[in-house]
């Protein structure tokens, strides 16, 4: 990149309109409250890295939906991210490390509210101590204790956020947005945005939060897969390549970036009808090949999965056509 492209990055300018690349939003006239509008099955990071991954982890969380059991990690992750969009939407001078700290335990509360057991922890009124095996927890720690703990985790993730960036000298132009667009053979593309930034020039920038650390080797690719599915979306919606793409890991302080080519993303976009057209065929016949990995350890679905002994609960929609079929199918919500 050159010298003169990254000045502008670090001066993006004003807030402007993001009509052009927000999408209709997930909950219609039709659904049900609290529950997904059946719309068109679509491809997003999350979705297609699952099913690279595993195709019955997709089956599972895309098509039927399994619950898995809440993660204090997750929701640390959404916590995060809601403080880092209300800053956002703060005049510049007000955006600093104590109004973002300060703000941590109401938006706790405030989610809390709008979505009860989401932390996936105890209520600090609880007079329970804490398993005594936990790997995380002093023994005898208290429930209030634990989500003191949580909290102050959550806070140090802002610190370091702040560490890499200086939110009072620049402004995005979109947080937290909603893309989808149709590229390729038909295969219609979906996904958040965490920040959208555009210099006075027009060069475009795409910021994601991670909460936890970098990756290692072994999930570098998947961190580089999800930058092009963004790179790509903005692209084929605004015709501009963006000139950078920044994953901001606020578990250690580490970042990275990547700088597409059009050619490289073309090639991408090729990438994604063929594993579109993978995911159509199992969807039709119903065959989700598990693909055992290191990554079972961490795996929600061992009980239902036959590499575990487990057996997989009946296919919703067998000999179904996969673009009409009546699918509630989830869009990942930010964070």
């Amino acid at each position: 990149m050159t010298e003169n492209a990254t000045a502008e990055l670090r001066g993006v300018g004003a807030v402007a309109t993001a009509s052009v690349l927000a999408a209709p939003p997930v909950d219609g006239p039709d659904a049900e409250p609290g529950e997904p509008q059946r719309r068109r099955p679509a491809l997003s990071p999350s979705r297609a890295g699952d099913y690279k991954t595993c195709p019955l982890l997709y089956r599972y969380r895309a098509i039927d939906r399994l619950p898995e059991p809440p993660s204090p990690e997750a929701a640390r992750g959404s916590l995060v991210h809601a403080v880092l969009e209300e800053l956002f939407a703060l005049p510049a001078e007000q955006r600093t490390e104590r109004t973002a700290l300060d703000a941590v335990e109401p938006m706790w509360k405030r989610l809390s509210e709008e979505y009860p057991g989401w932390p996936g922890l105890p209520e600090p009124e609880q007079e329970v101590d804490a398993p005594a095996d936990s790997p995380t927890v002093e023994p005898g720690s208290t429930a209030g204790a634990i989500l003191g703990d949580w909290l102050e985790s959550a806070r140090d993730r802002l610190r370091t956020y702040f560490a890499l960036e200086d939110p009072t000298r620049f402004s995005a132009e979109a947080t937290e947005l909603l893309l989808e667009i149709e590229v390729g053979d038909g295969v219609l593309l979906r996904g958040y945005l965490d920040r959208l930034d555009v210099s006075a020039g027009g060069a475009i920038r795409i910021v994601d939060y991670k909460t936890g650390r970098a990756p290692g080797e072994l999930f570098e690719q998947s961190a580089l897969f999800q930058m092009k599915f963004y790179a790509l979306m903005v692209l084929r919606s605004r015709g501009l390549l963006p000139r950078q793409l920044k994953l901001l890991y606020l578990g250690d302080g580490s970042y990275l970036t990547y700088a597409p080519a059009e050619d490289e993303l073309a090639a991408f976009e090729r990438t994604l009808g063929a594993l579109w057209q993978a995911i159509l065929r199992s969807r039709r016949t119903g065959e989700f090949i598990p693909r055992p990995g290191r990554s079972c350890q961490w795996c929600a679905y061992k009980p239902f999965c036959p590499e575990f002994g487990g057996t997989p609960p009946p296919y919703p929609f067998p000999d179904a056509d996969p673009e009409q079929s009546d699918v509630r199918e989830a869009v990942p919500s930010p964070g």
